[in-house]
Parts: structure tokens; C-alpha cells; sequence
């Protein structure tokens, strides 16, 4: 099942929100949109460490989930 534009819309917003953390933080201002990217990914790699998540697991289920809806329909 496609996921609809507001969908994807709404999902970008909250992605943006997240991001937007990091880019507003200490010295998130001076990284590239895509440093940030790449702090939130070792972030979140540090914090299923801690919590014992499966990181590779939870992409995968996330590629999955993103491959069934990425196509934003009308």
C-alpha cells in the first residue's frame, strides 16, 4: 500500500523535527545536513548498545517499511 502524500509529508515534518534538535544544539549549526544525519545514526547506534536493540534489525524492518510506502499517491 502506497503511502499518501499527507503521509509523507507528515513523516518528513517529524524527521525534520528530529534533525532540527541536532542542528539547534551545542555546535550542530556548523555540520552539513548530512554530518547531522550521520550524528543522529552513531547517536541512536550508541543508544541501542545501551538498551539492547537491534539496530541492523530495526533499519531493515524501517527499509521494509519505507519500500511498501514511499510512493506518495493523490
Amino acid at each position: 500500500m502506497a503511502m499518501t502524500v499527507d503521509g509523507h509529508d507528515a513523516a518528513v515534518r517529524r524527521a525534520n523535527a528530529a534533525l532540527e534538535t541536532y542542528t539547534l544544539s551545542g555546535d550542530g549549526w556548523r555540520r552539513s545536513p548530512g554530518e547531522t544525519l550521520q550524528h543522529v545514526l552513531a547517536d541512536l547506534l550508541h543508544w541501542c548498545e545501551d538498551t539492547q536493540r537491534d539496530f541492523d534489525a530495526a533499519l531493515e524492518h524501517a527499509r521494509a517499511r519505507h519500500a511498501g510506502k514511499n510512493s506518495p499517491s493523490a
